[in-house]
């Protein structure tokens, strides 16, 4: 267990009043969230939610002929398993995870004891739900409507986003099979983007080097999920800014 990990580093976690968090905190478990590790299988019934705080996990839709597409990301922004919270006893998609890491898990019972009393939980979980389902909707209409470049670069940004570095390990097989693209694609986009100077490329690794680029690159689609993201939660109370 790193001794570097803790609960705050999750931003739900972060914002829940200390009432709140001392109820829940003896029952989180920190665990190690390894890449490709499968957390859910599509109608899976939900046993525990998961707090990533340096970990990406990726929804995916499985189609019947095995192919399969990412849905929304889910980092030390929010929290896997909504499903408990809001009716249903199984999940939809599966879970895997995207970049290795640490995060905290928790039994699902207790996070709905927690949603029942109808206070400032339920409140920042519905609240998050909400953020994240415009994440699925935004996800749906840029891989309907956009090129695979920008595609490329909404996901990356949105990955950065959730790490402490400007470098990630991924394979182009895998930012494939989540947007749901041939790999000749990705290549292609990758390569394009490494001509521009926005990232460097090299045996499953990726390091950005000019954000700002991406940026001027990306379509609209990651700035509504950022946004929407910081207009739902910015107002929530960070108890180690406290």
């Amino acid at each position: 267990m790193s001794s570097k990990q803790d609960p705050n580093q999750n931003h739900l976690m972060a914002a829940l009043l200390d009432a709140d968090f001392d109820r829940l905190s003896p029952h989180l478990e920190l665990i190690p969230m390894k890449l490709g590790d499968v957390l859910y299988e599509s109608g899976d019934k939900v046993q525990y939610v998961y707090f990533p705080t340096s970990a990406i996990i990726s929804l995916h839709y499985l189609l019947e002929n095995g192919g399969s597409s990412e849905i929304a990301g889910v980092g030390n922004e929010g929290v896997l398993g909504i499903s408990t919270f809001m009716g249903g006893d199984s999940t939809p998609s599966r879970a895997v995870v995207q970049t290795g890491g640490f995060g905290y898990r928790l039994p699902a019972t207790i996070l709905m004891e927690e949603f029942n009393r109808a206070g400032p939980v339920m409140r920042l979980l519905l609240r998050y739900t909400q953020a994240l389902l415009t994440q699925m909707s935004q996800t749906a209409v840029c891989n309907r409507h956009h090129t695979v470049e920008q595609q490329l670069c909404r996901w990356l940004l949105l990955t950065l986003d959730r790490l402490s570095s400007n470098e990630l390990t991924m394979t182009q097989e895998l930012i494939a099979n989540m947007l749901g693209v041939r790999r000749e694609g990705v290549t292609e986009a990758a390569g394009r983007l490494q001509g521009y100077g926005y990232i460097s490329y090299r045996r499953g690794h990726i390091t950005v080097l000019d954000r700002k680029g991406l940026e001027q690159d990306v379509c609209e689609c990651y700035g509504v999920v950022k946004k929407e993201f910081a207009r739902l939660l910015s107002d929530t109370r960070h108890r180690q800014a406290a």
